[in-house]
């Protein structure tokens, strides 16, 4: 929940002729707010993004800037900026607000689709003004009457879930079918004596030091390529719960393991297994937190070329993570760190970031259940792209969208070269996986 420190206030005024009833109000930054603000530097931009790939009609810049501009109000934290207040750090109000300057079009002539995805690339590694609301949207037409929207919002002002929350009060035509996205909802219980008993394996289990030396790990620079894969989510879904119960998400991380194996086949030689990092979702309906998540982490094996193999491999290792509650732990023990000894909760998280913890981040976040549309035209795909960190150059972001589940994946090109390899062995894994659906 976000937490009010007092009335700021401003006369405002707008760039763009349009008026917006915006709250003077000022909300100081979360701890998990702050812990992201800090992570940006020269070479790591900071920011989350939504690649919205809209059909043939797609909206105008003129359309698009009066849709953002008639639903604004319902997503005021997108009118705040960064500010340093006696209290600290908090979000204001922008008394320049200026909606011009955060609805913007790609200059120049349409481009083809086969460009799109460095286009979005180029985007990405652009830095957002510091001094206004942390957001854009790059309208960028394509040949054939269609459009990219490249949608970049800082993470330290929306994680996955609150984005798609925003999309859905932002941008989606009102539709009887088309409520939000999923929301995760988890039960913070406690259970005192099995937490106990299981604090070891625990503490084995997420604080463990990777033995192979990843691939994907290296001094990354400001440059980003981007790759994008996709399959279908139902069939993908049934076939983890028939070939060993596992959960849509143990699928996803199998894919990507298919895929990252095929890359270290290509242009590394050495297979073993990767570390990844799994974030996990906390929000729950009564938080409008722009951060709320935790993660556990696993090891896939790169070794197994069998994808139903490494399905179950899988599933075993998230299971034994998700019955012990392995990442509301961990949510617990760093807020209790940063509580007794900011010190200690600082050297936690260095641990914890770094290469030998974990060698990919691996997110996965519900989008709109039905397919939606946008001022008539019809939105084809939908990818989100999240931001590579220092000594980790690559990550791989999933998000459904009606029946399809979609990767983006970022990464520095000299360290990860070639990321397309990726992609494509995202996507013969699901396909092996779909296929072996048992009758």
């Amino acid at each position: 929940m976000q937490h009010r420190i007092g009335p700021v206030h401003f006369s405002s005024t707008r760039g763009t002729g349009c008026v917006f009833n915006v709250s003077v109000e000022s909300y100081a930054l979360t701890s998990e707010d702050q812990a992201i603000l800090a992570l940006e530097s020269a070479i790591v931009v900071g920011h989350t993004c939504k690649v919205i790939l809209v059909g043939a009609g797609a909206p105008r810049l003129a359309d698009l800037r009066a849709r953002v501009a008639e639903r604004l109000e319902s997503t005021p934290a997108l009118t705040r900026r960064l500010a340093e207040t006696p209290a600290g750090p908090a979000w204001v109000s922008d008394d320049r607000f200026d909606l011009a300057a955060h609805v913007t079009e790609m200059p120049g002539a349409p481009r083809e689709p086969a460009t799109v995805r460095s286009v979005v690339a180029d985007v990405f590694a652009e830095r957002l003004d510091r001094s206004r609301p942390l957001w854009r949207i790059d309208l960028v037409p394509v040949h054939g009457g269609g459009a990219a929207l490249v949608w970049r919002v800082h993470h330290a002002l929306a994680d996955g879930t609150t984005l798609m929350r925003y999309a859905h009060d932002l941008l989606w035509d009102p539709s009887p079918t088309a409520g939000p996205a999923h929301r995760h909802a988890l039960s913070h219980a406690d259970d005192d004596a099995r937490r106990r008993a299981h604090l070891g394996g625990f503490v084995v289990r997420e604080f463990a030091r990777t033995r192979d030396s990843s691939p994907f790990a290296g001094r990354i620079g400001t440059r980003r390529e981007i790759a994008f894969a996709s399959t279908g989510l139902d069939r993908l879904h049934l076939a983890a719960k028939r070939l060993c119960g596992a959960t849509l998400n143990d699928a996803v991380l199998t894919s990507v393991a298919g895929g990252l194996r095929r890359w270290v086949l290509e242009h590394h030689g050495h297979l073993g297994t990767v570390r990844v990092k799994v974030p996990v979702s906390l929000h729950d309906g009564n938080n409008d937190a722009a951060n709320r998540d935790s993660f556990f982490s696993i090891n896939l094996s790169l070794n197994e070329p069998d994808p139903v193999a490494r399905l179950r491999e899988t599933q075993a290792a998230t299971s034994v993570r998700k019955a012990d509650d392995d990442a509301q732990t961990m949510d617990r023990l760093l807020r209790h760190l940063s509580d007794i000894s900011p010190s200690l909760a600082r050297l936690c998280a260095r641990i914890e970031r770094s290469p030998r913890s974990f060698a990919v981040n691996v997110s996965n976040v519900p989008g709109p259940r039905v397919p939606v549309t946008l001022l008539g035209a019809p939105v084809d795909a939908l990818y989100s792209i999240a931001e590579i960190s220092e000594r980790h150059a690559l990550r791989v972001a999933v998000i459904s969208y009606g029946d399809t589940l979609s990767f983006g994946i970022c990464a520095d090109p000299v360290i990860v070269e070639h990321v397309q390899t990726i992609a494509e062995g995202i996507e013969a894994e699901a396909r092996a996986l779909s296929a072996a659906t048992p009758a």
